[in-house]
């Protein structure tokens, strides 16, 4: 039980009072629940209970997922965890966002680093770490034209067009205004192999974890079909319009068009396109005779590794890490290099094992700190883009040509 709903609670009611809860829906197997029309319509009739019992997930589990968004969005988290804010009279600033699962415990961990190291720092420091869902336009908003200083001194988060558009952060990468001050010669072994290697050869950008993107299949809706193990896989004919995307999580979402055109071209991009499985009126479903999905439940949810663990062992629902890799979004770490001196105890904090192991553990987004474990098999690879493809191209602009590309063929 907890403090703002029963799980008698119809679902209606529950996104109405807290809204931030309807893309947790969304990313859990709800997908109709993005539509506001089938979010009225079926969640004024349907009770958390029965809806979590109907995709077999873990009541207890997905009750806990919920009230963790809401006490990150709606409780004293901010007020009380990250006080400095908005004080805007620092000598440092950092800002950024931090993934929702582990945003209260790794806030928490540095308010208490923090008050240990207060009295080591000749200099005032403001500080604000949102979660995730919240987006970085508020960040962008930041980012003057031209203007250096206008910059935080560290600044956290995911997202390839905000610190690779030269609109954004990319200008001032290209200006060599970043440093990468780990000083780490060697990453996590999951991220430092003949296959992968994250450290940015340039030495300006660097990396403290990622968030992998698996599929979840549904096999009551899988059918015939056989088990798709890899992008390719999902990119067939046979998945059109059965395949539901982050669409809402930019950072992920941007990785896989720019993966799958990296991969597979704009012909990959465009069938990417065709596999996403529309939210429709129960209206449009009635005419929709060639759709391979009546029930317009997703045959194959694509999401982050987290959200796999939320799930019974006997529901229908089996996740499968793709057996190309796991596409990754990046959550980087920018350092000013003008004031690298004074940001380094909080680079080294953000790299610390202890942060590593929040990371891994409580949000299974995988650690790059060598001396964390992050329990993956020697089959659960990645997809990384490449520093050398990032570097050669025009990152800004290949998004938004990945994106016409795909809303173009939905």
């Amino acid at each position: 039980m907890n403090k703002y709903f029963d799980i008698k609670d119809k679902v209606y009611d529950i996104t109405e009072k807290y809204p931030e809860t309807i893309d947790t829906f969304v990313q859990s197997g709800f997908e109709q629940l993005a539509n506001e029309k089938m979010r009225k319509l079926m969640g004024k009739t349907i009770s958390l209970e029965m809806a979590c019992m109907t995709k077999k997930v873990n009541v207890e589990l997905f009750t806990q997922k919920l009230v963790d968004v809401i006490e990150q969005n709606r409780v004293s988290v901010d007020s009380a965890l990250s006080a400095p804010k908005g004080q805007n009279g620092g000598d440092i600033k950092i800002e950024g966002v931090l993934p929702c699962p582990v945003r209260v415990p790794l806030l928490e961990g540095f308010n208490t680093w923090m008050d240990e190291n207060k009295d080591k720092f000749d200099f005032k420091v403001d500080y604000e770490l949102k979660s995730a869902n919240l987006g970085v336009d508020w960040i962008k908003e930041r980012i003057h034209s031209d203007k250096e200083e206008s910059l935080s001194d560290l600044f956290m988060s995911a997202g390839f067009d905000l610190f690779f558009d030269k609109e954004l952060m990319g200008k001032f990468k290209s200006r060599g205004v970043f440093e990468d001050i780990t000083g780490l010669e060697k990453l996590n072994k999951d991220f430092d192999n003949e296959e992968i290697d994250l450290k940015d050869p340039k030495k300006q950008y660097s990396i403290i974890a990622v968030v992998p993107a698996v599929f979840m299949v549904n096999t009551e809706e899988l059918g015939d079909r056989p088990m798709p193990k890899s992008w390719k896989d999902l990119l067939k004919e046979e998945f059109e319009d059965s395949v539901s995307l982050p669409m809402k999580d930019f950072d992920l979402f941007n990785a896989i068009l720019l993966n799958i055109y990296k991969n597979y071209g704009e012909e990959g991009v465009t069938k990417l396109g065709k596999t996403l499985l529309r939210s429709m009126h129960p209206a449009e479903m009635v005419k929709a005779h060639t759709k391979k999905t009546e029930s317009k439940i997703p045959t194959i949810t694509i999401m982050p590794y987290f959200f796999t663990k939320m799930v019974r062992s006997e529901s229908p629902l089996k996740p499968v890490w793709p057996e190309d890799g796991a596409i990754i979004s990046p959550v980087f770490l920018l350092a000013k290099k003008e004031t690298k001196k004074q940001t380094k105890p909080f680079v080294d904090f953000f790299f610390s094992k202890e942060v590593g192991e929040i990371l891994s553990t409580n949000g299974k987004f995988p650690s790059t700190n060598p001396e964390v474990d992050n329990n993956l098999s020697m089959e659960q690879k990645f997809m990384w883009l490449g520093w050398d493809y990032i570097n050669n191209h025009d990152i800004g602009e290949l998004i938004r040509k990945c994106e016409k590309i795909f809303h173009d063929a939905v």
